[in-house]
């Protein structure tokens, strides 16, 4: 993104080599400190299933490091702003690129840091995506709202922040679908069990 003087690597993953297949967008960002091939396991298995699946990475080694003390969610929403910037910049590059994806049912997903980007785009960017799913996301809250639809894999280790996940009667309201898995929260990338992989 040459506006920003900033590298955003991604990684793409397709069934089809015909540029002409109207296939549906998946915008996978990753957790943080993780490269953008690190959830091939996910995007692979996506792309088997005819979805065209964009993989980006948001932390680069020049970055400062994300805050873990303090008022975290003030202090780390400029880098989820940051990464909000990247994934529309990236959406424009594609619509360049690939003008005949389905742009109008984006499927936005993420994993913990890049979870709460894409909740945070759910939140204040409500038309951008037809779904949000995320795995773990523990910062941002999910919109209660009936758009976009949201779908959250929850860790068997690390709870979300006070009011981060919406009560049983929201998710009722809302239709917001949350399971919880063994997995923990780490492992939900790359670096996960075979098994662990499947029950993601």
């Amino acid at each position: 993104d040459s506006s920003r003087k900033r590298i955003i690597p991604i990684a793409t993953y397709s069934n089809s080599a015909d540029k002409n297949t109207r296939h549906t967008l998946v915008i996978f960002n990753v957790g943080y400190g993780s490269k953008n091939t690190d959830y091939s396991y996910l995007a692979q298995n996506l792309s088997i299933h005819d979805y065209f699946v964009v993989v980006i990475q948001h932390d680069l080694a020049t970055d400062e490091a994300l805050p873990q003390t303090g008022d975290i969610y003030k202090l780390r929403k400029p880098f989820w702003g940051r990464g909000v910037n990247s994934i529309f910049y990236v959406t424009g590059q594609l619509k360049q690129q690939y003008p005949i994806l389905d742009y109008g049912r984006i499927i936005l997903m993420g994993h913990s840091n890049g979870g709460d980007m894409v909740m945070l785009i759910a939140k204040e960017y409500p038309d951008f995506a037809k779904v949000v799913i995320t795995l773990d996301n523990r910062r941002v809250p999910f919109p209660r709202a009936d758009h976009p639809k949201i779908f959250s894999i929850r860790s068997g280790d690390q709870p979300a922040d006070p009011g981060v996940l919406p009560s049983p009667e929201e998710q009722e309201k809302y239709h917001i679908k949350i399971v919880k898995v063994n997995t923990i929260h780490n492992d939900m990338g790359g670096m996960g069990t075979e098994a662990q992989k499947a029950e993601i």
